[in-house]
């Protein structure tokens, strides 16, 4: 009979033994980002005299503001280590959200979500180097799907928790931005009482990243600046659900407004449910390949999205569906491998500036998504989904010519090949 940890073992659970402040934290967090994707707007209506407009506006300004943040959490991950840097980010954020508090004229929104937006990004910076050091040997893809499973059942549960309290008024919103603010401080707190054993081991991070090297060597690196803006597509095809999807459904498709939360929770229930079996499916296949065929995969969800127009009335709830299904699938497929590939090709002694660069792709992507796709909609139904089409297929030579997705080398020095990457040379592996 098979044994728990056996059975956890084949559903693609990696190994928790010694990380569970780390798994905990990881939850706090998805909990805390959750409340915010529900109600932030929200809030403001609800608590200020401003217009739907101003907020917005405003918002959109602390946003933008943020945008150069990962490239100086990428310096202080090379200087202290990402673990202090996530809870220096989980730190702020909890003061972000605490200033929203007394956030009731523009200019003070402005400021309240410019902090929020830089502790997001110094959390999103770090956190694929903090997989590193919960990872044994060659589980990192594990780790990455299993993070993203926990991040969608904290997403999902924070939404539930935030549409309970909105229906609550004033105090049931101001409520939930304490509740939100004492999310992160306790994932700050879990995370600083983290002890990773890869950590102790290793060297003091000051003095590998005083070695040489800087932003400049990131640029010049051609193969990961590669995997940068092959990384975009990926940004805006994640954000059609968000941004996206409610307006195709009810303005292009005249359907039902259930359909979209339809869409919504079953993508989360997918990705919470499966993400951590298809992570040990795809662990031992190369990850650039991995990557491009989400990239097919997107494209023929997308595919499926533009032609549901010229379905009948009857079927259009079944085609979209049957999309989101498939884009889930690509979700799932491109997690894993992506965050693989940002660590791995990044060299240990600057990792944090690599990271720096590649979030950029994930900041600048979610900052241009609303106004693009909305646009592009403006221009006609098909337009969003034929350009999201394309950009993802041009993706997939883009990571394709990445290679196998060996560790960067160290000072020149050749780094050995994984068990994986060996059979892939034999044609073991696809």
């Amino acid at each position: 009979m098979m044994s728990g940890r056996e059975l956890l073992a084949k559903w693609g659970l990696p190994q928790l033994a010694g990380n569970g402040r780390f798994v905990s934290a990881n939850i706090m967090d998805s909990l805390g980002n959750g409340l915010v994707l529900a109600f932030t707007v929200v809030y403001f209506t609800t608590t200020t005299p401003l217009s739907l407009g101003a907020i917005g506006a405003a918002l959109s300004a602390g946003q933008f503001l943020a945008l150069p943040v990962p490239v100086v959490a990428g310096t202080l991950i090379d200087r202290f280590g990402p673990r202090k840097v996530v809870v220096a980010a989980n730190i702020v954020s909890a003061l972000g959200f605490s200033a929203f508090l007394a956030a009731d004229t523009v200019w003070k929104i402005i400021a309240a979500q410019f902090v929020v937006q830089a502790g997001s990004s110094g959390y999103w910076t770090s956190s694929r180097a903090l997989v590193l050091l919960a990872a044994r040997s060659n589980d990192e893809a594990r780790w990455f799907g299993f993070i993203s499973a926990l991040r969608n059942i904290g997403g999902g549960f924070g939404v539930a928790v935030a549409s309970i309290a909105i229906a609550w008024g004033s105090s049931g919103v101001r409520a939930l931005v304490v509740v939100n603010a004492l999310t992160f401080v306790i994932a700050a707190a879990l995370m600083a009482a983290w002890r990773p054993v890869s950590e102790q081991d290793a060297p003091a991070h000051g003095s590998r990243s005083a070695e040489g090297g800087g932003y400049g060597a990131v640029l010049r690196d051609l193969r990961y600046m590669r995997l940068v803006v092959a990384n975009v597509p990926f940004v805006l095809a994640a954000s059609v659900l968000p941004v996206l999807l409610a307006v195709y459904v009810t303005e292009v498709l005249d359907a039902d407004a259930w359909l979209v939360g339809a869409c919504v929770v079953g993508n989360m229930v997918l990705v919470a449910l499966v993400q951590t079996l298809v992570a040990r499916v795809i662990e031992r296949r190369r990850p650039a390949r991995v990557l491009a065929l989400a990239g097919v995969v997107n494209a023929v969800s997308f595919a499926v999205f533009g032609l549901l127009p010229a379905l009948p009335g009857a079927l259009v709830a079944v085609g979209l569906l049957l999309a989101t299904a498939v884009f889930t699938l690509a979700e799932m497929l491109s997690l894993p491998p992506s965050g693989e590939l940002s660590t791995s090709l990044a060299p240990e002694r600057i990792r944090g500036r690599y990271l720096g660069v590649f979030q950029l792709s994930w900041t600048l992507g979610n900052a241009i998504a609303p106004a693009l796709l909305t646009m592009l909609l403006g221009h006609g139904p098909a337009w969003p989904w034929m350009v999201l089409i394309t950009l993802n297929l041009l993706a997939v030579p883009l990571v394709l010519s990445l290679g196998p997705g060996d560790p960067a080398p160290e000072d020149g020095a050749r780094p050995e090949p994984s068990a994986a990457a060996l059979l892939a040379e034999e044609g073991t592996t696809p």
